[in-house]
């Protein structure tokens, strides 16, 4: 599908993505102030826009992944801005590929796609923020509110007077949270989404799939429904683990995507995945090992 760009507000436009949002793509914001324009998380979908893509003084990423990124290069004039914790992933593509933490020919192979298909574009001059960062563009407040777990740095954006609440990859997706990366957390995400749950703005927007929101019940709905999917990999899980199984046979069964989905970093994202909850799970005692190398379910009491 194709969208037009969408006005959130009198100083937010939600920019139009030919896939609706569907990665690789995904929707920009476009934060117009007296006198300065923000791009946030520029896409694929500004790459061959008809007319180009809209003019900014700024651009601001809400974390270091190649989708969000993509569009940095047309913007070389602007100053870039990215969280510090992620800041070393726009320094070079080394940086970029140790967030991802993926090795051998995946690692190869993801890396000449970073740069072939987005356009990766690395700059030493890009300016890292911190929690709670304010731009402010004449008339309009970004403000930047650290929600790590997906990376290290990932970042949502609340913008006044519109009142524009920006998630980033906190997309309310059936798929779920996504924390398969090096640099990403399971329980640091699980506790952004509760911080998350209790944020109230007039609008939500996400980069990929919902775009926006603009009914508080029907956020916190679509974001708890969100959040289940990560008990719901955890229940499939111990139910696997009925019988002893290595990670190996845990990878092959793939509990974040569908076993037909041709993703070919699938097995290093499920690696790192699982791992975080088989961890949580023994420490908790509900998975032990009965042999090295091998993990089963203790049965319940």
């Amino acid at each position: 599908m194709s969208e037009p760009d969408r006005a959130l507000g009198p100083h937010v436009t939600l920019l139009g993505s030919r896939l609706g949002g569907k990665y690789p793509e995904g929707r920009p914001l476009l934060v117009r102030g007296r006198e300065e324009t923000m791009v946030i998380d520029p896409s694929l979908a500004l790459v061959g826009r008809a007319g180009g893509a809209p003019p900014a003084d700024r651009v601001l990423n809400s974390h270091c992944h190649e989708d969000h990124v993509a569009g940095n290069h047309l913007y070389p004039a602007a100053q870039w801005h990215l969280p510090e914790a992620d800041i070393d992933g726009i320094r070079s593509l080394d940086g970029l590929m140790a967030i991802y933490g993926f090795d051998g020919p995946a690692a190869a192979a993801f890396a000449r796609v970073v740069v072939e298909r987005f356009h990766f574009t690395p700059s030493a001059d890009a300016l890292g923020f911190v929690d709670g960062a304010t731009f402010d563009l004449g008339g309009v407040q970004v403000r930047t509110i650290h929600a790590p777990g997906h990376t290290r740095g990932h970042s949502i954006v609340h913008i006044q007077p519109d009142d524009v609440l920006y998630l980033g990859d906190i997309d309310l997706s059936s798929f779920g949270p996504y924390y398969g990366d090096a640099w990403s957390s399971l329980e640091d995400f699980e506790r952004t989404l509760e911080m998350v749950r209790g944020l109230a703005a007039r609008c939500y927007a996400t980069f990929h799939h919902v775009g926006t929101l603009e009914d508080r019940e029907a956020f916190v709905a679509r974001l708890d429904r969100f959040a289940a999917v990560i008990e719901r990999r955890e229940q499939a899980l111990l139910a696997f683990l009925a019988e002893p199984r290595s990670l190996a046979e845990i990878v092959a069964h793939r509990f974040v995507y569908r076993p037909q989905d041709a993703v070919a970093y699938a097995d290093p994202v499920e690696r790192r995945s699982m791992s975080q909850h088989l961890d949580r799970l023994i420490a908790a005692g509900r998975v032990e090992q009965p042999e090295p190398g091998r993990f089963v379910a203790r049965p319940a009491a």
